[in-house]
């Protein structure tokens, strides 16, 4: 209660001040001298307990005109943020039915009141005013962002696209890299759909407005393996190395899986080699070591994974470790079982994958995080965090 007390004596003051400025005549300065028991009827209903009965004295304490329109878009602003989204609403719609409000006050005060409603998740709403306010020639831009931030949440792809490209129109950089994102998610519905077609024509899109996207990359190489076509998997894997060598990971199970179908298998443990000089990832080094163990050994293997750990420790290779010595000890290897379940609860803890953007942890992919929304910051997590 003292929170919202100090929360509106300002506005109780701001009131005051402007009445002493405007009292022009003897009439209107007795108005104002009557505004001190308001002002403690409105203290009261505080201190018992009515903070809506105080808020709807105080509020009618400051006339709605030219001049205090802000102290109402202040205290709706105020509300908001505290969480207390239904007075927000109740300000701002108050200050919308004013017939003396000029053009950009009133735009002003439906952005807020759209962002109310936001907040209260009424989407419908907040779109309508936003719309509404797209059309205008106020506020242009923050119209088109909100409703590009409610398309979002509602997945509406076709949506997102169009109001991206109005928002390009209105002056807004920086929306290459989400409108590929959004011709990705067009493509994957087109697959849903069994529409491979539409899919591809879609990734083209994507791609003019951002080569650097290895999401493309990715989904092309999906529809490739989907269509048996393992010479287009394997180049369009090795490129994602180029791309964005993070997502990697994501791509060795199919690479591997079309060199073997290739019967390449040689060309497969060449190549990994190579990869693994150049980017030593846990996943690398898990399918490098099956591949030497089936070629030449666990005791080949295990000496390539303690190499491995010398220069990059990580909880998947010693797993890999401990997995290699038990297969050797057999049921000797008690103390080995017990650590090996260590490590592996150890592992069901950590997260796959992390935003360079918040930090976010997840255990599957997000081409969008969940947290902050940026695009394409969701990665493999190197080191592993915790979910």
């Amino acid at each position: 209660m003292l929170e919202l007390l100090l929360l509106l004596l300002p506005v109780a003051a701001a009131s005051g001040w402007w009445a002493a400025r405007r009292s022009v005549s003897k009439q209107e300065r007795t108005a104002a001298r009557e505004w001190s028991p308001q002002y403690l009827k409105g203290l009261n209903f505080l201190l018992n307990e009515q903070p809506d009965k105080a808020i709807d004295l105080l509020v009618k304490m400051v006339e709605v005109d030219s001049e205090t329109v802000e102290t109402h878009l202040a205290l709706g602003n105020l509300f908001r943020r505290r969480g207390e989204v239904e007075r927000a609403i109740r300000i701002h719609q108050n200050l919308i039915a004013r017939p003396s409000l000029h053009g950009q006050q009133r735009a002003q005060a439906l952005l807020e009141l759209g962002q109310d409603y936001m907040r209260a998740g009424l989407f419908d709403r907040a779109e309508n005013l936003f719309s509404e306010l797209a059309e205008s020639r106020f506020y242009k831009r923050q119209a088109l962002s909100n409703l590009l931030e409610i398309f979002q949440q509602e997945k509406d792809w076709q949506r997102c696209l169009e109001t991206a490209e109005r928002l390009k129109v209105a002056g807004e950089r920086g929306l290459s890299s989400r409108i590929s994102h959004f011709h990705c998610e067009l493509a994957l519905q087109a697959l849903a759909e069994s529409d491979p077609g539409v899919a591809l024509a879609q990734l083209k899109k994507a791609a003019a407005r951002d080569r650097s996207n290895v999401r493309v990359t990715l989904i092309r190489a999906d529809i490739a393996m989907h269509a048996g076509d393992c010479k287009a998997v394997i180049k369009g894997c090795k490129r994602v190395e180029g791309q964005e060598p993070a997502y990697l990971p994501e791509v060795l199970p199919m690479l591997q899986e079309c060199y073997q179908r290739l019967q390449q298998d040689e060309s497969l443990l060449d190549y990994l080699q190579g990869l693994y000089s150049r980017h030593a990832g846990s996943e690398l080094m898990l399918m490098l070591t099956d591949l030497i163990q089936n070629r030449e050994g666990a005791q080949a293997a295990e000496a390539f994974v303690l190499k491995h750990l010398a220069a990059h420790p990580d909880l998947k290779g010693l797993d890999k470790l401990v997995t290699l010595n038990l297969q050797q000890t057999g049921a000797a290897g008690e103390t080995l079982a017990t650590l090996k379940q260590a490590v592996e609860q150890m592992l069901e803890r950590q997260a796959a994958y992390q935003c360079e953007q918040c930090g976010f942890n997840a255990k599957k992919l997000h081409w969008q995080c969940p947290s902050c929304m940026s695009w394409g910051s969701i990665k493999p997590a190197q080191n592993g965090g915790v979910a």
